[in-house]
Order: C-alpha cells, then sequence, then structure tokens
C-alpha cells in the first residue's frame, strides 16, 4: 500500500477514539496526515496520538462533548492552534437509539438530533471558517442506508442522516467555489462498539449479530473498518480533488 497519500494534510475527527473514527484517525497519520482528535475517552484519544506518532506523524487529542457547540468550536480552534491549518473534516460521531416514531420520547429525541445533526452542523462551519483560509479542504459526513427511510425502529436516526444528505449537498453546491468539498459515505453495517453494546442489551451476542447479519448482507458478511479507510483516503487526498455533492456507497449491497 502506497504511504503518504495524505501528507501535509491536517484533519479533524468527530467521534475519533471509536469505531471508524479511530480506525481512520490512525491511517491518516500513517498516511502522513496530522490528525485533531475528538471525542470523550481521553484514554482512548491519547492511545490513539500515542499510535500515531510512531508513524512519525502528529497528533492531538480534544476532549469535546458534542451535545455542547462551545466543544465543537473548540476542536477546531486546538487543532488550528496545534497545526497551523485545518484541510479536512470527518465526521464520524454518532448515536443510533431504539427511537420508532411513534414510541420516541422527546429526550431520545433531543439527544439524537444534537449529536447527529446539530453538533455536525456547527463542526462543518467551523471546518469551512478554517478550510477557506488555506484555499479549500474536503469534509466527508457519515452517512447510513438509513438516510433512505430507515427500519421502523430507527426512525430518529434515520430522519438525521437523512438531514447530512442535504447538508453534503448544500456544502458541496455553495461552497466549491472556494474549493472546499463535501461528499457523503454511507457505511453499511458495522460490528461497531456502539453497535455491539446495543445487539447485546437486546440478548443478542456478537457472533450471532455476525451470523444474522451475514444471512441479509447481500455480500454475506458485516463490513468492518478497514473496508472504509481506502474510501476515506481517497476523499480526503487530492486524487478525488473534483469529488463533491457525491453519495459514497460501502455498504456490503445493502440498501433499505
Amino acid at each position: 500500500m502506497e504511504f503518504e497519500r495524505l501528507k501535509d494534510k491536517v484533519i479533524v475527527i468527530s467521534g475519533g477514539t471509536k469505531g471508524v473514527g479511530r480506525a481512520f484517525a490512525e491511517v491518516a497519520g500513517r498516511e502522513g496526515a496530522k490528525v485533531v482528535i475528538g471525542g470523550r475517552d481521553e484514554k482512548a484519544g491519547k492511545e490513539a496520538v500515542r499510535n500515531i506518532k510512531t508513524f512519525g506523524s502528529d497528533a492531538i487529542f480534544v476532549y469535546t462533548d458534542l451535545l455542547k457547540v462551545d466543544d465543537c468550536k473548540n476542536l477546531f480552534d486546538r487543532g488550528y492552534e496545534k497545526f497551523g491549518k485545518i484541510t479536512g473534516f470527518f465526521n464520524y460521531a454518532g448515536v443510533t437509539p431504539v427511537s420508532p416514531l411513534d414510541t420516541c420520547d422527546e429526550e431520545t429525541f433531543d439527544w439524537v438530533t444534537t449529536v447527529n445533526y446539530k453538533a455536525a452542523f456547527f463542526c462543518c462551519q467551523q471546518a469551512i471558517k478554517y478550510m477557506r483560509m488555506n484555499g479549500g479542504g474536503s469534509i466527508v459526513l457519515t452517512g447510513s442506508a438509513h438516510a433512505w427511510g430507515g427500519q421502523k425502529d430507527r426512525a430518529a436516526y434515520a430522519m438525521t442522516k437523512g438531514v447530512l444528505r442535504i447538508l453534503n449537498e448544500h456544502i458541496a453546491h455553495q461552497y466549491a467555489v472556494e474549493n472546499i468539498r463535501c461528499n457523503y459515505l454511507t457505511l453499511g453495517w458495522t460490528p461497531t462498539e456502539g453497535e455491539v453494546s446495543l445487539r447485546i442489551s437486546q440478548g443478542e451476542s456478537e457472533a450471532e449479530l455476525r451470523k444474522r447479519a451475514a444471512g441479509i448482507l447481500p455480500m454475506g458478511r458485516m463490513c468492518e473498518r478497514n473496508d472504509y479507510m481506502e474510501g476515506l483516503i481517497y476523499m480526503m487526498s487530492d486524487a478525488s480533488s473534483m469529488m463533491t455533492g457525491s453519495t459514497f456507497r460501502l455498504t456490503a449491497g445493502e440498501y433499505i
């Protein structure tokens, strides 16, 4: 695999301490990027920073509570103060509560919309602020097949992912003139920490989850973190300089 495809990039990752966000933080560092990791798990964040430094790159962890707009802003401010520019933003952070339309309570609705959409909105605001200072950059919003309607027990979650599709198209169209790109990465069914914890709480083990998913997904298995890395490298690199407003699907053939 070719290294340093992200050399001279400074990439901010929300939700960078877990799942695909954590995996990409370390891969981006290996590929030459400097990385700003936002999240609440300080131990995991600092461990990722140490790993990135072993690749000869640099990174910082910024404690970030996405329920607070000031924390969203601080994530980017700290990154800019440390590295002098920001060229990429991967909006990975999100929550996936059980939330059918007919039973979802206000507390759950407020939580999922604040983390999944409101925080993404203000993070993108900050990303644009700093990207325009250095001639542009790339924003990747984490999407889901649920954005095309979703399963019945994921109504609030599906809505937020649909809203991010519109935000993607808005940024792509309105900020292309400033060389700021935005694309929507549709992730598939992945056994992240959050997904596995949810299924265990519902009485299903990880092994049972994987077996059930394998029977549902057209390609016969769940997506793993590493399945997304090449796509993310491409979207954050200069190789995708003319790609904006796209929906990029890596879903094992899953379409809801």
